[in-house]
């Protein structure tokens, strides 16, 4: 007979923390919460969980506005009061840590500062640095990289550049650049960093 593994807050609380960014680290904590500890017996976690999640998730993909984060803090109040249980109010207090922080708030603004939100971020390649090898169209198993490989004595070539409907932010392509042409950039201010 299968045994049924038991999860634990501690145990998503864990692998939560290892998530760069706290909005995608709250959406996995509650996720995880959702799918295991939550015992669903009390009013404030068995509604107000499921409905966190969908507003974290919002927030992650940036079509949360700012009552997203008003109706957040309000269930992760209820949850801290009104729970019957020490999971429930670690779940609440696990969102409550990272609300204050501002990173809730520049999500709703269009950044995510740890640059890992699929939502805000954009690879973008330098025409002026990239060499035409064709390593990071090669790479992209997406097929969001267009242009022409360089060859000896033609000229007139399509540039590479990435389709940003098509790319899945993966980063394998800026993994594979040998001259560094493709830059990591916020998709709302464009400012271009180096990864």
């Amino acid at each position: 007979m299968n045994e049924i593994k038991t999860v634990k807050v501690e145990d998503i609380k864990k692998e939560a923390e290892a998530i760069k960014c706290p909005v995608e680290r709250s959406f996995y904590y509650m996720n995880g919460f959702l799918s295991g500890p939550m015992c669903g017996k009390c009013f404030p976690c068995s509604m107000g969980s499921y409905e966190a999640r969908i507003l974290l998730k919002n927030i992650m993909e940036g079509t949360a506005d700012e009552d997203a984060l008003k109706r957040i803090r309000r269930i992760a109040d209820d949850m801290l009061v009104a729970s019957m249980c020490k999971k429930g109010k670690d779940t609440a207090k696990f969102i409550l840590e990272w609300l204050d922080e501002g990173v809730f708030r520049k999500h709703i603004e269009g950044l995510c500062p740890e640059r890992t939100c699929r939502a805000f971020i954009e690879y973008r390649i330098i025409a002026e640095k990239c060499t035409m090898c064709g390593d990071c169209h090669k790479a992209c198993k997406y097929g969001a990289i267009h242009g022409e490989k360089a060859v000896a004595f033609r000229s007139g070539y399509q540039p590479f550049e990435i389709r940003q409907g098509i790319c899945t932010r993966c980063g394998e392509c800026i993994k594979v650049c040998p001259a560094g042409a493709i830059i990591l950039t916020d998709a709302k201010s464009r400012e271009a960093v180096g990864v």
